[in-house]
């Protein structure tokens, strides 16, 4: 049995709308990432180059703490994964989710939002946190992105 998973990061709540949706329109469980110490507004300041967001990815290798784990992740054949784009590709914190999983034969897609960025490098970043999972191209969405569409790109995978 193919079994969806939708997990996501969001900082300010448009990836969470975006990742609910996503998941109602494919059937999909959901899995919101929770980072161990959350973000505040000050931390996600990227105008402010001493910020933590800023500092994070600035440094490839940081790997923020998460507070949640998926349980039974090996029952999960798709997994979906969606963040806001931070300097053009997935926030470091997305690198700690995948790299908790052994994710081997799994289909792994990257979905987010942005106000205009795409998706970057964000493929070529993330290959590493997964070895052995097919990962496949991802795809930005505007906060707005319906149901119907939503579910349309999903079907591809």
């Amino acid at each position: 049995m193919n079994r969806t998973l939708v997990a996501y990061f969001s900082a300010g709540g448009v990836t969470a709308a975006l990742a609910k949706r996503l998941a109602e329109s494919v059937g999909a469980d959901l899995h919101e990432i929770l980072p161990q110490t959350p973000y505040s507004s000050a931390d996600l300041d990227w105008n402010d180059s001493s910020s933590r967001s800023s500092i994070e990815m600035k440094d490839k290798t940081f790997r923020p703490a998460i507070a949640n784990r998926v349980e039974n992740m090996e029952q999960y054949d798709r997994i979906f994964v969606g963040f806001p784009i931070w300097w053009y590709v997935a926030p470091t914190i997305i690198n700690t989710f995948l790299e908790q999983y052994d994710l081997k034969g799994k289909m792994v897609i990257p979905f987010a939002t942005s106000g205009s960025s795409g998706m970057g490098n964000t493929g070529r970043e993330l290959r590493s946190s997964c070895p052995g999972a097919d990962l496949r191209e991802g795809k930005r969405f505007a906060a707005n992105t319906g149901e119907k569409e939503l579910k349309s790109w999903a079907e591809q995978f």
